[in-house]
């Protein structure tokens, strides 16, 4: 995570809102200016280019080592590539929230269980399946060619973070206070959402119709989660969120190796 220095709430700009994005969801080191919700709420609602940053060099990767490999072999780097340059941060999401779902606690209990350093048992189990379906899609369509290996990849990783901007809609109120879940919750218009959603997809359809659908199918999927963690837990956290993106993205691959 890039340094970050406070600066008083406003307006911000572009620049502000990805830099807040960069310097807390990859680990570029990004000098993060503007700590404060106006600045998140713009990172959560930009956080797509990040995908698309972190998608196009893992789909790059995974298309090297495909063409010299085959298709297994250019899904695992994809996916491998993908959390190194996020420090596995949604993955880890995945598994506590998995933890917390499973648990079958009050909300407070849940909570509790999800901030543990360990991983039980429901998190290893999802957190295996959820891999192992990602790298079996991606090596569908590397298989296919290098080329549509990479697209997937890219696409899956932008339409994770559209999902986002949906678990930080101004109805959804946070879990906890603190955390990054606290800072961004509830900044983000619903128009914003959906602008970004259909941008995302309309841009993926460009490439490959296919591909525009499994991005809706992957933002619905997210939001099926979304729905069940806000009655479950009273809102989001950071583990929440980054559950969001990997469900997302993981559905974007199945439904894009299914159509």
């Amino acid at each position: 995570m890039g340094e970050q220095q406070a600066r008083p709430e406003g307006r911000p700009g572009a620049g502000a809102g990805l830099r807040f994005a960069f310097g807390t969801l990859t680990v570029l080191r990004v000098r993060v200016h503007r700590w404060d919700r106006a600045a998140g709420g713009a990172a959560m609602v930009l956080a797509p280019l990040v995908g698309l940053v972190v998608g196009a060099l893992a789909g790059a990767a995974g298309a090297l080592v495909a063409w010299r490999g085959g298709g297994l072999l250019g899904g695992v780097a994809v996916v491998a590539v993908g959390a190194l340059l996020t420090r596995g941060l949604h993955l880890d999401g995945v598994a506590d929230v998995a933890d917390g779902l499973g648990s079958g606690k009050p909300a407070e209990d849940a909570l509790r269980i999800m901030k543990q350093s360990d991983i039980g048992p429901f998190g290893v189990l999802t957190l295996v399946l959820l891999m192992l379906a990602q790298v079996a899609a991606l090596a569908g369509e590397f298989d296919v060619s290098p080329g549509r290996g990479a697209l997937a990849a890219a696409v899956a990783a932008t339409a994770g973070r559209a999902a986002l901007a949906w678990g930080c809609l101004r109805s959804v109120p946070a879990a906890r206070p603190g955390g990054l879940g606290a800072m961004v919750a509830a900044t983000v218009r619903p128009p914003a959402a959906v602008a970004v959603t259909l941008l995302v997809a309309g841009a993926a359809a460009a490439a490959r119709w296919q591909a525009g659908v499994a991005v809706l199918m992957g933002v619905l999927a997210a939001g099926v989660l979304l729905r069940r963690c806000v009655r479950r837990f009273g809102g989001v956290t950071g583990d929440v969120l980054g559950a969001l993106v990997e469900t997302a993205a993981t559905t974007v691959l199945v439904a894009t190796a299914l159509l």
